[in-house]
């Protein structure tokens, strides 16, 4: 499943401010970096009915696995995830820009975990009871 567009980080200075600025929680298998959202670094888009509200984006690079497949399979295991997260949001979850880099071996993990995982750190971050 793939997130929404209204749903999607995009734009090479959001990235930038989310590796520089976001607040990161380290996991064993990925990372989750969270900023306030910003709705300035975004491009106008007359189909984004709400700029400043939640966004999320997922890397997996090439370093977790060659193979494109492989990648794109667990990009969208994980957008699926995110995609309950930001249809009902909580208060504090509203305003946030998520991204979740997984690390390298992450490839190799269960699916369970990798998605147990990330409800962790969503927890640990406070977007999720």
């Amino acid at each position: 499943m793939v997130l929404r567009r209204d749903q999607r980080l995009r734009g090479r200075f959001v990235f930038d401010r989310l590796y520089q600025q976001g607040r990161r929680l380290h996991g064993q298998l990925m990372v989750l970096r969270t900023l306030p959202a910003d709705p300035g670094l975004l491009r106008a888009d007359p189909r984004d009915a709400n700029p400043g509200s939640g966004r999320a984006a997922v890397v997996v690079s090439s370093k977790v696995h060659k193979r494109a497949v492989q990648r794109n399979r667990l990009r969208r295991l994980l957008h699926g995830h995110l995609q309950a997260v930001l249809r009902h949001p909580s208060e504090p979850a509203a305003g946030r820009w998520l991204l979740i880099s997984l690390k390298p071996g992450s490839a190799e993990a269960d699916p369970q975990a990798l998605l147990g995982e990330c409800s962790d750190l969503l927890a640990k971050a406070g977007l999720i009871p």
